[in-house]
């Protein structure tokens, strides 16, 4: 609770106690997809509610959703072999030892089987 301000809160009163406070919040109408890319993981948010809050000149992004979620790392590999086998006319095993050796660098791998 905020000193000085009633118990219970409309979302109008709140909207504009946060613009005073230099707060804008907004959503982000008609989102098709957000997708999060990490090392190892794909999380694909599909019909997600995105809501956009910027303050002191940052923004901040909440997604509302339930992701798919998919390992990065197996479909990665699986194109990343096909390039290098592809680029050097190795076999596949050449190449995800070759890729294992370099630690997932395709570059590397490549120069290394050339």
């Amino acid at each position: 609770m905020i000193p000085g301000m009633p118990g219970r809160m409309n979302q109008r009163q709140m909207n504009q106690m946060m613009r005073r406070l230099g707060i804008n919040v907004k959503n982000i109408d008609n989102v098709e997809k957000v997708i999060i890319q990490t090392d190892t993981k794909e999380y694909v948010f599909n019909d997600a509610e995105v809501t956009v809050m910027e303050a002191q000149g940052q923004k901040t992004f909440q997604i509302s959703g339930n992701p798919a979620i998919k390992d990065r790392a197996e479909d990665q590999t699986d194109d990343d072999i096909s390039l290098i086998v592809e680029q050097t006319g190795k076999s596949e095993e050449e190449a995800r030892k070759a890729l294992k050796e370099t630690n997932g660098d395709i570059a590397e791998a490549i120069l290394k089987l050339s």
